[in-house]
């Protein structure tokens, strides 16, 4: 076995593939690469190395930044979430990272502090979304509080949050864009940035000066199934391996809670994943696994550990076999929807016990 029993693989190939893929779908956008979470689960320094020819790499809070400048990545950062004390401000400006602001108490911070004047200041619009950023009045303020500082920032740039972009039969994006273009034309603000990974392949009017791909340079659409996916790669195929396979007799049953019973004589293979490892507890009888690239069936409950699939139809599977969670073979999009989920929450999920090995 040239790998451990259960790992993930992340393909730098694929990263930089849907990297160029944002980029030929817009084209006149700079690209600000979203890698927080942990690369959503994807591993935070070893992505941004991947991801340096990105424009900017964007991350939500300080602690990640200092961790990529401490390995020496040099990429301007973006602070999504921005600074929450002098402290943070002061350590913010001498890691050379830009600050998105999005909240009267972080303007305050900028006004007491002497580092300012270096800043890029990302100010932060809420023209729908309701979660950070200043309305349109508030924004006004703010902009005009940012200018009139004594040593205002080097540069100011403008940024909004796209709520419903995924569902491209929505009017509220176009609503939204259309907000936003209009406050940031008249505050003569140049550079913006609208499109999320959504936004980017599903709205024109998204592609601003920047735009921020997240899930989508990890390979993932960020449409529903039944819409035509773009032209990405999966980054990751979360593996194991099969570490027993066992007779179980018809109306006998499997796992705690006797969840699943054998409607037939069957082979039931048993694999080390579980949900200790990132392998959602919700996956029910039915969701798919993929060995010897056959879809086998989970039966019973995931445990912390392990989980079971039925391989009575797939006769050659034997001890010691790789099998796909999900990755290049089985899209996470859809173990999500059979874990009645998101593949964010799948990706961010795999815990740190796992190993992440890079091609």
């Amino acid at each position: 076995m040239n790998r451990p029993p259960i790992c993930v693989r992340i393909s730098r190939a694929a990263l930089h593939h849907n990297l160029a893929v944002i980029r030929r779908t817009a084209p006149q956008s700079k690209v600000m690469a979203v890698i927080k979470a942990n690369a959503y689960g994807h591993g935070l320094i070893e992505t941004a190395r991947a991801l340096a020819a990105a424009d900017a790499l964007a991350v939500a809070r300080l602690d990640e930044a200092v961790m990529l400048r401490e390995a020496g990545v040099q990429s301007p950062l973006v602070l999504l979430e921005g600074v929450a004390t002098a402290e943070q401000l002061t350590e913010a400006a001498a890691r050379n990272l830009e600050l998105v602001v999005h909240d009267p108490s972080q303007l305050a911070l900028l006004q007491e502090s002497a580092s300012t004047a270096g800043l890029v200041v990302w100010l932060k619009a809420d023209t729908g979304m309701n979660r950070l950023g200043f309305r349109a009045e508030g924004f006004r303020t703010a902009l005009a509080q940012l200018r009139a500082m004594p040593a205002p920032p080097r540069e100011i740039r403008a940024l909004t949050h796209l709520a419903r972009a995924e569902e491209v039969d929505v009017d509220m994006t176009s609503q939204q864009i259309s907000r936003f273009t209009a406050l940031t034309h008249q505050a003569r603000i140049l550079v913006t940035s609208i499109g999320n990974s959504a936004g980017i392949f599903g709205w024109e009017a998204a592609r601003s000066a920047w735009v921020r791909p997240g899930l989508a340079l990890y390979g993932v659409s960020p449409f529903a199934a039944s819409r035509q996916r773009p032209d990405l790669l999966p980054a990751m195929s979360f593996l194991t391996t099969v570490i027993t396979v066992r007779k179980v007799p018809r109306g006998e049953t499997v796992g705690y809670g006797a969840a699943w019973r054998a409607e037939r004589d069957s082979r039931i293979a048993v694999l080390a994943a579980g949900y200790g490892d990132g392998v959602p507890r919700s996956l029910p009888n039915g969701a798919p696994v993929l060995i010897h690239a056959q879809r086998v069936a989970v039966v019973g409950r995931v445990s912390m550990d392990m989980l079971a699939v039925d391989v009575t139809d797939a006769p050659d599977v034997r001890v010691g076999d790789a099998a796909e969670l999900w990755g290049t073979g089985l899209p996470v999009e859809e173990v999500a929807d059979w874990a009645a989920t998101i593949a964010y929450d799948l990706l961010c999920g795999v815990r740190g016990r796992v190993p992440h090995l890079y091609d």
